[in-house]
């Protein structure tokens, strides 16, 4: 049976930009054979392991999101900050196999280094990161190209928290970046990530610095466990800590920290759940959606999209993937309930191969799944008061507007 709501977005006839910026770093991945360590923890000093060989990738939302869209079928320009040095020409070079034209929006500045993350992930014992910020702590407002936005639709910008210029001083760059670009008469879209509580960034104040950025961003997609932290550290952060932010989620809680986010300016609010799936809640203000074709339609909406069932080989990526499906159903003026399915849709591709983007399909492949009898995952999340829509096959929260 297939989905009647769904309609199939037509990329043929050309869309706008996007312009993705923001965090970009190099992953630097050695394998382990799965007997290293076994009986023992492997990671002892002063020990020899042996390993196989390493891989190499690109990480941070600039290369998630932004090949997502490119593999899609989306024209995309990518703004992610590298230095002169090695290791920024092996990020330039991974990017120009995927297409030589993502390549050269980059922002390459001599004499600073490149970020670059180890990822040591032993099979006996949880990941280690050893993480080096380099440029992505020096980017500020004046390193983007204003003139490059012409022509360009949405201007998504990912991971702050991991760029000591874009939350410094309250995040006076960040907010003052985003209200330029939305003066050039781009959509704005900003993502997150978890900074270390006992970091800089995870002593900043973040809610702080939403009232203060909010009000410039059209779509903010973070995840669930990052808006706890930075809306209220003290009461969730031992939540978040533990890792139990989802497991002890509700509908209610959800509605109050996507409220929260509206009345600090964030017209859309989509909150990414893990393997629960997506959720949105939106402005009652037509006029504050005014940036959409329909902003009747999306007006005072509350609704979450189950994630599809796959078999899942890994969730690198997954939350820049889900983004990137979220912008393209902006791009193609879809409803709330089709863009949150699209979106779902295709981080559920991503998590079926394990690295970030090689799992993401061109639009037409994800929108026939999604057409034929795709199934989705139950959700654990309990939402009382909700009722599920087997037409839109989303739940809708009490506070929707029913259409």
């Amino acid at each position: 049976m297939e989905r009647q709501i769904f309609q199939a977005g037509n990329l043929s006839g050309g869309l706008k930009r996007v312009v993705v910026a923001g965090h970009i770093c190099l992953d630097i991945i050695p394998t382990f054979p799965k007997n290293v360590g076994a009986g023992e923890k492997s990671l002892v000093p002063g020990k020899l392991i042996d390993v196989g060989p390493v891989r190499i990738s690109t990480g941070g939302t600039v290369p998630n999101a932004g090949i997502a869209l490119h593999r899609l079928g989306v024209p995309v320009s990518l703004m992610g900050k590298v230095g002169d040095d090695m290791w920024g020409q092996v990020v330039l070079d991974l990017l120009h196999r995927h297409d030589s034209a993502l390549a050269q929006q980059m922002i390459v500045v001599p004499g600073e280094n490149t970020s670059y993350t180890v990822v040591i992930n032993p099979p006996d014992s949880d990941r280690i990161f050893l993480h080096y910020p380099g440029a992505n702590d020096t980017f500020q407002e004046s390193d983007l190209p204003y003139h490059r936005l012409v022509n360009a639709a949405v201007f998504h910008f990912g991971y702050p928290p991991l760029m000591r210029g874009m939350y410094a001083d309250g995040g006076i760059q960040l907010a003052s970046l985003l209200q330029t670009v939305k003066k050039h008469g781009l959509i704005t879209s900003l993502d997150m990530a978890l900074p270390d509580p006992v970091s800089p960034a995870g002593q900043a104040d973040w809610k702080g610095l939403l009232r203060r950025v909010l009000p410039h961003v059209d779509l903010f997609i973070p995840s669930l466990e990052e808006t706890l932290f930075m809306v209220d550290p003290e009461r969730f952060g031992p939540m978040v800590k533990a890792g139990e932010a989802i497991a002890r989620a509700d509908g209610a809680l959800l509605s109050e920290i996507a409220g929260t986010l509206l009345e600090l300016g964030a017209p859309i609010v989509a909150l990414k759940l893990g393997n629960q799936g997506l959720y949105l809640r939106t402005s009652d203000s037509p006029e504050r959606l005014g940036f959409l074709a329909d902003a009747p339609r999306w007006a005072g909406r509350e609704l979450l999209a189950p994630c599809f069932k796959v078999d899942v080989a890994g969730t690198t990526g997954a939350g820049d993937c889900t983004a990137a499906g979220f912008i393209l159903g902006l791009l193609l003026q879809f409803s709330p309930a089709e863009t949150l399915i699209g979106a779902v849709g295709v981080g559920a591709c991503c998590v079926e191969q394990a690295d970030a983007t090689s799992g993401v399909p061109p639009w037409e492949q994800v929108q026939k799944r999604i057409a034929a009898d795709w199934a989705q995952r139950p959700v654990d999340i309990p939402l009382k008061g909700w009722q599920w829509d087997g037409t839109l096959t989303v739940w809708r929260g009490p506070r929707d507007r029913r259409d």
